[in-house]
C-alpha cells in the first residue's frame, strides 16, 4: 500500500528566510498549503481550531478531485498536523504545509486571508510578506555600565547564542567601553546582517552612534534606559521603531519605481511583470499586499489567462505568489506596499536591470 515518506512531527516556528527558501524549493504533486488567521494566545482557541479544520476539509475535498495516488494518507497527515498545532501557542496567523515528503507549520505575526492551495508548489507569498513586515532585527541595549544584545523575530526577543554579549564597562572609560561594544556588534552583524535598533539613554546612544562603524542599517532608536527591562516592556517600543522603518522602506520603493520609469526600466501589470520576470533581469518587484490573481499558463509558461475556476487542477491559484518566487530566485527583491499604492500600475510593477 502506498504511504507517505516518514517525517518527524511538524515544527511550529516563526518564519525565517531559510525556511522560506526551503519551502519554495519543494516541487511535489501535490503540495498542500493551508493558511488561516488566528488569535494570538498561549493555545489555539476553539474558534480558530474549528475554522482550521474546515479549511482542512476543503483541502481534502480538493485532493479527492485532483486524484493524487494516496489522498487518504495526505488527509491523515493534515489531521495529524492540526492535532499538534491545536496544543500550541498561536500568533496572528498559521500556515500548514504538507506534501508526501514534508510537513511544516509556521506561525505568522501578520493576519492572512484564509485559503487553501493545492498545487505543485507551496504558497509562500504570506511568509515573504511576513518577513517584509516583521523583519528579523537586532536590538542593542546600552547603558554606561552594560550592553546587551537580543535578536527579534515578530514579538519574540531573545539573546543570540555564541556572542561576547552581555558586556560590562567595569572600570573602563565610557568611550573605550563603547568601542568594545561596537567591535562585538560588528562581529555579529557581519555574520547575521539585519536592521538594528538601539535602546538606551539619549546621551549614551548619541555617543555610541558618533563612533560606531556598524549603523549602516540603523532602523531607529528608543531613548530610554531599558537594559534590564522585561520583554513585555521592550516589544511595543521596538515595534514602533520598526513600523516607522518599514513605512520609510515603502516610500523608498515607490521613489525607486519613479526613478526607473524615467529610464524606461519598469513594466506594470501582472501580464507584463510575469513575462519580464522570466525573460528579463528582474530587480525589484513592488506588489500591493492584497493583490491576488488566479490564471492558467500558456504551454510555454510565458503568458497568463485569467481564471475563475480556482479549484481546477490546471489553474494556478495565485500567480502573484509564483511571480514573487521567480523574482527572488533570479536575484531580485520584493517590496510589499499598501493596497492602492500601485492602483495606476495594475497593482504590481517590476523594475528590470
Amino acid at each position: 500500500m502506498p504511504s507517505l515518506a516518514p517525517t518527524p512531527a511538524a515544527r511550529v516556528t516563526w518564519p525565517s528566510p531559510g525556511q522560506v527558501l526551503l519551502l519554495q524549493s519543494v516541487r511535489a504533486d501535490p503540495c498542500i498549503s493551508v493558511l488561516a488567521s488566528t488569535t494570538p494566545a498561549p493555545r489555539m482557541t476553539d474558534t480558530d481550531l474549528r475554522r482550521l479544520r474546515r479549511l482542512v476539509d476543503d483541502a481534502a475535498g480538493r485532493l479527492a478531485g485532483d486524484g493524487p495516488p494516496d489522498p487518504h494518507l495526505l488527509r491523515a497527515a493534515l489531521d495529524e498536523v492540526v492535532a499538534g498545532v491545536a496544543r500550541q501557542a498561536t500568533g496572528s496567523a498559521i500556515a500548514l504545509y504538507v506534501s508526501p515528503h514534508l510537513r511544516e507549520v509556521v506561525r505568522l505575526p501578520v493576519p492572512v486571508p484564509d485559503r487553501v492551495v493545492v498545487d505543485r508548489t507551496f504558497a509562500t507569498r504570506d511568509l515573504v510578506r511576513a518577513l517584509h513586515r516583521t523583519p528579523q532585527h537586532v536590538v542593542l541595549l546600552l547603558s554606561e555600565a552594560e550592553a546587551r544584545l537580543v535578536v527579534g523575530v515578530a514579538d519574540d526577543l531573545r539573546p543570540p547564542p555564541r556572542t561576547s554579549f552581555p558586556l560590562t564597562a567595569e572600570t573602563a572609560p565610557l568611550d573605550a567601553f563603547l568601542r568594545r561594544v561596537d567591535e562585538a556588534l560588528g562581529t555579529y552583524l557581519r555574520l547575521h546582517p539585519a536592521p538594528l535598533v538601539l535602546v538606551g539613554a539619549e546621551r549614551v546612544v548619541g555617543r555610541f552612534r558618533r563612533q560606531s562603524r556598524n549603523t549602516a542599517r540603523l532602523a531607529g532608536t528608543v531613548d530610554a534606559n531599558l537594559t534590564r527591562a522585561p520583554v513585555t516592556a521592550l516589544v511595543p517600543r521596538i515595534r514602533e521603531v520598526l513600523e516607522a522603518y518599514l513605512r520609510s522602506r515603502q516610500d523608498e520603493a515607490l521613489e525607486h519605481l519613479d526613478r526607473r520609469r524615467s529610464r524606461h526600466a519598469v513594466v506594470e501589470g501582472i501580464d507584463a511583470c510575469w513575462l519580464a520576470a522570466r525573460r528579463e533581469r528582474p530587480e525589484m518587484l513592488a506588489v500591493e499586499e492584497g493583490f491576488t490573481h488566479a490564471a492558467r499558463l500558456s504551454p510555454d509558461g510565458d503568458f497568463l489567462t485569467p481564471a475563475d475556476d480556482v479549484e481546477h487542477p490546471d489553474v494556478v491559484d495565485d500567480v502573484v505568489d509564483e511571480l514573487i518566487e521567480t523574482v527572488l530566485l533570479r536575484g531580485g527583491w520584493i517590496a510589499f506596499v499598501d493596497d492602492g499604492a500601485l492602483a495606476g500600475s495594475g497593482r504590481v510593477a517590476l523594475t528590470v536591470r
